[in-house]
């Protein structure tokens, strides 16, 4: 297979990626296409829909070998379930499904088409090995049944950040990282009392420290690294 499209993302670390889409609905980014796929043809009557179905390659969690068994961090990293009826990133084949909702498609005069897209859980450049819509009357389950998911489904911690830190971000900024935020990103399995977190989100790094419950932003810093845009 090969791949038709990359996606620009806030995430640009493993560390602080919300673990389902649609979790962090505020959270956009952009589909670019690669070259031999920006034919503006290729998305025509895609503004139809709502939502679509992206199909992406775990591009930084390949292995060599199979394992049978993973252990989800939402159940403390310890317990172990299959593989297979897990959402773990370490699969036989590094292949990942996204459900994101369709903002807005715009053609750019280099880039041809872009689509711009919310609700990502996707590491910045995350290549795409396909985009399909998404269709309600058959892709939507209501009665489904979320198995050992179901206790996390309404979870949220609750998050202070300081206005004055907060205005080190720009505005468009801080609704998405307090959605990501009450996701709490640290895994079940490394939550130590009095330790200062830190994740990457778009330009800024972001430290934290988490006590009786609650997370509380501690630093906003610009980065010095700069990410290469898609070309």
């Amino acid at each position: 297979m090969e791949y038709i499209a990359y996606v620009e993302t806030p995430y640009k670390e493993k560390f602080g990626i919300p673990r389902q889409s649609g979790l962090a609905e505020s959270t956009c980014g952009e589909i670019i296409f690669t070259p031999k796929f920006r034919n503006p043809d290729a998305v025509r009557g895609i503004e139809e829909f709502s939502h679509l179905w992206l199909l992406w390659e775990f591009s930084r969690a390949k292995q060599d070998t199979f394992h049978a068994t993973v252990a989800p961090p939402r159940l403390g990293g310890k317990e172990k379930r299959g593989v297979f009826a897990t959402r773990s990133p370490f699969r036989p084949n590094s292949i990942g499904l996204s459900c994101v909702k369709l903002e807005k498609v715009r053609i750019d005069q280099k880039l041809g088409p872009v689509l711009t897209v919310s609700g990502l859980d996707l590491l910045d450049h995350t290549p795409l090995f396909d985009i399909k819509p998404y269709l309600p009357y058959v892709d939507a389950h209501p009665e489904a049944k979320n198995g050992f998911a179901e206790e996390f489904r309404e979870f949220q911690i609750p998050v202070v950040f300081p206005e004055e830190l907060q205005a080190q971000l720009p505005e468009h900024l801080r609704g998405p990282l307090l959605e990501v935020l009450a996701q709490d990103p640290r895994a079940a399995y490394n939550k130590k009392p009095d330790y200062i977190y830190g994740m990457a989100f778009a330009d800024y790094d972001i430290r934290f420290t988490v006590a009786e419950g609650i997370l509380t932003v501690k630093e906003v810093t610009r980065r010095t690294q700069e990410w290469k845009k898609v070309k």
